[in-house]
């Protein structure tokens, strides 16, 4: 518990020092309702109280990215706005807008969740509504996780994956996630980096969080850490993870 206490008071406190989120809105989506069929759905949740929508947090620069791939619809999310991430799930994939999900609407869902901080808490949160709500998940990442419940990945996953580092003097990430069910859910990797030698471009980064996000904001800052992400979602949306 006391692993837990510090984790949160320290992301509470670099959230505190950075500015606040915009309102966001489900008409600030460009999903459309319903999703063409065969379409991929990717949520990614940025962390602290980040606005959803800036440019330069990399949950945000990936999203862009990914919408740029033919069949992907991609949308960044607060991680305190999951209700809204469900709402558009569900609008997406409500094809003839009935206000409820039939069986073969649910089966048919390609979601894939991602998220950073606290949006990698949200990642599992999210994930875990989508379980109740019986819908499946190709692919959830988490990047230096922050959350009391984001080490047990539900098991309408498919495939989970994980990046931390444990530096000191800074937030650290989850350092493991286990599937719920192993049978349902493959964990493809608890992948650890380390800051303490290894320099990350910190121009984009807010005084405060040169200051007091330590190896945590360098490693959402981290282009190695993003481009890994991105092959994962890509292999999850093509099919090709193992």
């Amino acid at each position: 518990m006391n692993d837990r206490v510090t984790r949160f008071g320290l992301a509470l406190l670099l959230a505190l020092v950075c500015r606040s989120a915009s309102a966001q809105r489900l008409a600030d989506m460009t999903t459309p309702a319903p999703l063409p069929a065969g379409s991929t759905l990717v949520i990614g949740f940025l962390g602290g109280y980040e606005p959803w929508n800036d440019p330069h947090r990399s949950v945000r620069q990936l999203v862009l990215q990914l919408r740029q791939l033919h069949g992907v619809c991609a949308e960044s999310i607060s991680n305190h706005h999951r209700t809204l991430a469900i709402e558009l799930i569900m609008r997406a994939l409500d094809r003839n807008h009935d206000g409820k999900l039939s069986a073969r609407e649910r089966a048919a869902a390609r979601i894939i969740l991602f998220g950073q901080s606290w949006g990698g808490g949200a990642t599992l949160l999210t994930a875990r509504n989508l379980e109740k709500l019986g819908i499946p998940v190709l692919l959830t990442v988490q990047v230096d996780s922050v959350g009391v419940r984001d080490a047990v990945v539900p098991a309408n996953v498919r495939a989970a994956v994980n990046f931390y580092q444990h530096d000191p003097l800074t937030i650290q990430g989850r350092s493991e996630i286990r599937a719920a069910d192993p049978k349902s859910t493959q964990i493809l990797g608890n992948f650890e980096l380390s800051y303490r030698d290894r320099a990350v471009d910190e121009q984009n980064a807010s005084l405060p969080r040169r200051l007091l996000g330590g190896s945590h904001a360098k490693m959402e800052l981290d282009p190695e850490v993003w481009n890994r992400v991105e092959v994962f979602i890509n292999d999850a949306i093509t099919g090709r993870l193992p």
